[in-house]
């Protein structure tokens, strides 16, 4: 089996601009970046699957001359899975524009609080320090 290069690279052109653009704060962007994404790797398992045959469900004395169904069915699976993120996205970006004006993801501050607490290796407020028996129980000992 020969792969087809000019397939291979597009595949991989298409999926490292998708990520590139998931990594945006846009959701219409992260939405592009998912679309994107998608197609490449469907352009990928055609390439994997090799050179296209005769349909397989037709009775074939050479087995050879038949194509593998498997990479068909994982692209129509692909396909359906994608359709269905790419709602789930759409509907946030138009949820989000409805709230604020924009559909930019904002960053969270509690997240961020913890993420300062790390960096000073301090523990929060809200942290329990608590020591087990060695019995075997679970039981918190005073």
């Amino acid at each position: 089996m020969t792969a087809n290069l000019t397939l291979a690279l597009v595949a991989g052109l298409l999926v490292a601009c998708g990520v590139y653009l998931l990594t945006e704060r846009s959701l219409s962007r992260i939405l592009m970046g998912v679309i994107l994404m998608s197609n490449g790797v469907n352009v990928l398992f055609l390439v994997a699957a090799g050179r296209a045959g005769r349909p397989a469900i037709l009775g074939q004395e050479d087995p050879s001359a038949m194509t593998d169904p498997l990479p068909q069915a994982m692209v129509l699976t692909a396909i359906v899975i994608t359709m269905a993120v790419s709602a789930f996205v759409m509907t946030m970006a138009y949820r989000s524009f409805q709230l604020s004006g924009h559909d930019e993801v904002r960053d969270d501050v509690e997240d961020r609080r913890i993420r300062e607490l790390a960096q000073r290796d301090e523990t929060s407020t809200s942290f329990e320090e608590q020591t087990f028996s060695d019995t075997g129980e679970d039981v918190v000992s005073e």
